[in-house]
């Protein structure tokens, strides 16, 4: 009997000095939250078109952090786009971000804590496509007709000052705020005489249920959109070398994205997102890809931010300054093409749209 109660209580305070010491090797996993500014054909949970894209559907995230159990990484696509990351990053629900430049400024302007990490992204271009029997065949005969854009986005932006460019404003034009497949559908059924995009208006015209006029292609590069990762300040500064890690591994993506051999490889994945093959090589055509997938944060994408900042003030989307002192943050990317080999890897552009020289 007496060894019986001793056992008890010797097994009882082995329980107990368990759970005492649990805290001290047990730990709740970090998760990391990434958010992506957009969604795949039948909101299939992949992009394309952009070395964040191709971070998601290459696992180069995952692959990162494989050997730490206590680190797990977390994707959210939004069909809502940059406004909807706003709003995960003014709720603590995403830690990083792909996301283009307006959204972003926006939410610079409306005080969230943010810092900009890495270009991806940030060359992409638009294109203006038009329902069949629509008459337009000009950016000028835009003027009255119905045109789709999704608002708050960087393709708004760009739209807008493609319209300028060409003696129209916003107003000149009926604006209707539609996302991607309600853009296709709406074109296809002609409810709608044009819309801006791009990959989804290059599948219609190559199924001939549209037609393409005009790309920012080969055009003034101040015309396209700018994009990038952005990171929220609270995680940053309470996790610098997970931060260092994340920008890592979507440097790695964005070399691997730029690798001339991998082109094929890469349309294959970005397939993922439901874009056709034939579509993406469109998309890329004539273009480098170390161009279109570049992270650098070199004088024009800095400039193109400003500017971005002053025309959102100057066309109304956002009420005041845009304050971007600060919040461009190259030390974590810096770290990245220093420790990987790749100072020399990407060509820096400067604010005239040229080639810097080394």
């Amino acid at each position: 009997m007496k060894l019986s109660i001793i056992s008890r209580l010797v097994a009882g305070a082995t329980v107990a000095l368990g759970l005492l010491s649990a805290p001290a090797w047990a730990q709740d996993p970090l998760v990391i939250h990434v958010g992506y500014a957009a969604i795949g054909v039948d909101n299939k949970p992949y992009a394309e078109g952009t070395s964040a894209a191709t971070a998601r559907a290459g696992e180069f995230l995952e692959k990162e952090f494989a050997n730490d159990p206590n680190v797990k990484i977390e994707w959210t696509f939004f069909k809502g786009a940059g406004p909807a990351v706003n709003e995960g990053f003014a709720n603590d629900q995403l830690d990083f971000a792909y996301q283009g430049d307006l959204p972003a400024l926006i939410g610079r302007a409306t005080g969230l804590k943010t810092k900009f990490l890495l270009a991806s992204g940030a060359r992409k271009p638009l294109y203006l496509a038009v329902a069949k029997g629509s008459g337009v065949k000009t950016i000028e005969d835009l003027k009255g007709r119905k045109v789709a854009l999704q608002r708050g986005t960087n393709g708004h932006l760009s739209a807008i000052k493609i319209l300028q460019a060409h003696g129209l404003t916003e107003r000149d034009i009926q604006v209707v705020n539609l996302d991607t497949a309600g853009t296709v559908a709406a074109l296809t059924s002609r409810d709608i005489d044009a819309a801006f995009g791009d990959t989804q208006l290059i599948n219609l015209a190559a199924k001939d249920s549209a037609d393409v006029i005009y790309t920012t292609k080969g055009d003034d590069p101040r015309f396209g959109r700018n994009a990038g990762i952005i990171g929220r300040e609270a995680f940053i500064d309470a996790h610098p070398q997970i931060t260092q890690r994340v920008v890592d591994a979507f440097v790695k993506a964005a070399q691997w994205s730029s690798e001339e051999q991998n082109r094929a490889a890469l349309f294959e994945l970005w397939h993922k997102s439901g874009t056709p093959v034939p579509i993406l090589e469109e998309y890329f055509r004539n273009d480098t890809l170390t161009y279109r997938n570049s992270p650098l944060i070199d004088d024009l994408l800095v400039s193109q931010y400003k500017e971005q900042a002053i025309k959102s003030k100057e066309y109304g989307l956002i009420r005041r300054d845009v304050d971007l002192n600060g919040w461009f943050e190259p030390k974590y990317l810096n770290n990245a093409l220093e420790k990987l080999g790749l100072t020399k890897f990407w060509q820096p552009y400067g604010a005239d749209g040229k080639p810097v020289a080394s």
